[in-house]
């Protein structure tokens, strides 16, 4: 069985698909969604030429409570949980509105997606009811880049497959 779940983010469309168990098509994030400290830094390094060293690679992680701008909510542990590290590179990264793009971004869109699925390890325990999404710059603790709460929770259950196929991540910048 398929299911829709949809969102918007208002500084641009975040969408994602979980699948666990079964799948879940693409969803859209609704409401702020970009950090402070994302949102401070690109200020800074933009208007104030100030340095900002952004890792080499994000890390998309999931949550079972609410997530605000400076905190990814309650993360979950456990199961063999483990946020998916995605190495920022043009082949991990579409340039465009199509996925598959290795080309630097050009035209109006401001749009990157995944040029790759982005797949959390088996879970060997319940992961509980996951309610956020969330983008940080490390492994564990780090900083967030955004987070937004899901339209739709789902409950990830022992040997659930949890994916974001390709194309299913997109960040717009408008």
């Amino acid at each position: 069985m398929k299911q829709t779940l949809m969102q918007s983010i208002r500084r641009g469309a975040l969408l994602l698909g979980l699948a666990a168990a079964s799948l879940l098509a693409p969803l859209a994030a609704k409401a702020q969604s970009l950090s402070d400290y994302f949102e401070n830094n690109v200020i800074d390094l933009t208007f104030r030429a100030q340095t900002w060293t952004i890792a080499a690679a994000f890390h998309v992680g999931l949550s079972t409570a609410a997530c605000s701008d400076s905190s990814v909510g309650t993360e979950v542990s456990g199961g063999s949980y483990a946020r998916v590290s995605v190495t920022r590179s043009l082949a991990n990264w579409a340039g465009t509105q199509s996925a598959g793009s290795t080309s630097a971004s050009t035209g109006t869109g401001g749009v990157t997606s995944n040029n790759v699925a982005i797949s959390f390890p088996t879970p060997s325990a319940g992961w509980g009811t996951v309610t956020h999404f969330f983008i940080s710059d490390a492994s564990t603790a780090g900083n967030l880049i955004l987070c937004q709460a899901l339209t739709t929770s789902k409950t990830i259950n022992s040997g659930d497959t949890v994916s974001f196929p390709i194309a299913a991540v997109t960040v717009t910048f408008q």
